[in-house]
C-alpha cells in the first residue's frame, strides 16, 4: 500500500515565490468510510456480531468523550492518545480573567510510535499536474522516509522523492501556499 499524493502546479499570489509557478504537494483524500462500514470489518476481524461490535463501539466513544472532557488523554487502541484542549488570548490581571478569553476549543491527537513508523515506511506515491491539470509525471517513492531539510544550502532539487509528513504542520494540515 502507498499513500497517494497529488503535486499540482500552481501561480504562488504571496511569499518569497511570488509570481512564479510551483508544483505543490497534497495528500490525495479518500472519501470518508461510514461507521457501519467500519463496525462491519472490525466484526469480521474480531469474529463477534456485528450487533456486539457496534454496542462495544457506543460505549468506548462515550467513554472517551466523557472522559477526554473530563481533562484525560485517552489511549486510542493502536493509533495513540487524544485530548481537548483550548487556545485563549492572555491578560494582565486576575481580575480580567474570564471564559470569553477562549478563542478555541481543539482535539489534541498524537499518534503512537507504532503507527508513526508504520506511516514512516509507506511508500508515497505523486502524481504531478501541470497548471492545466494535464498528468505530466508519477515518481514513486523507495526511500527509507526521511525528510530531507528544504533550502540546505545544497541541491534543492533531489532526484529521489522523499517520504515525511507530507509539507505537514503537527497537525497534518497545509503549511501554506509555497510549502514553506
Amino acid at each position: 500500500m502507498a499513500l497517494k499524493v497529488k503535486a499540482q502546479e500552481k501561480l504562488q499570489k504571496i511569499g518569497k515565490y511570488e509570481g512564479t509557478y510551483r508544483y505543490i504537494m497534497m495528500p490525495e483524500l479518500y472519501t470518508s468510510l461510514s461507521q457501519d462500514k467500519v463496525i462491519k470489518e472490525a466484526a469480521l476481524r474480531s469474529g463477534v456480531s456485528k450487533g456486539i461490535m457496534q454496542a462495544c463501539w457506543d460505549a468506548a466513544g462515550e467513554v472517551i468523550k466523557a472522559w477526554a472532557t473530563e481533562g484525560h488523554s485517552v489511549a486510542l487502541p493502536g493509533l495513540g492518545t487524544m485530548r481537548f484542549g483550548l487556545r485563549a488570548k492572555s491578560v494582565a490581571k486576575v481580575d480580567e480573567v474570564k471564559a470569553g478569553l477562549v478563542t478555541s476549543r481543539r482535539i489534541i491527537f498524537t499518534p503512537a510510535v507504532d503507527l508513526k513508523d508504520e506511516l514512516a515506511n509507506t511508500a508515497i506515491q505523486i502524481t504531478c499536474y501541470d497548471r492545466d491539470g494535464k498528468e505530466v509525471k508519477r515518481v514513486t517513492s523507495t526511500d527509507p522516509g526521511t525528510v530531507e531539510e528544504p533550502d540546505n544550502g545544497g541541491n534543492t532539487e533531489p532526484t529521489t522523492p522523499s517520504g515525511g509528513n507530507g509539507g505537514g504542520n503537527q497537525n497534518g494540515g497545509y503549511d501554506g501556499p509555497n510549502g514553506d
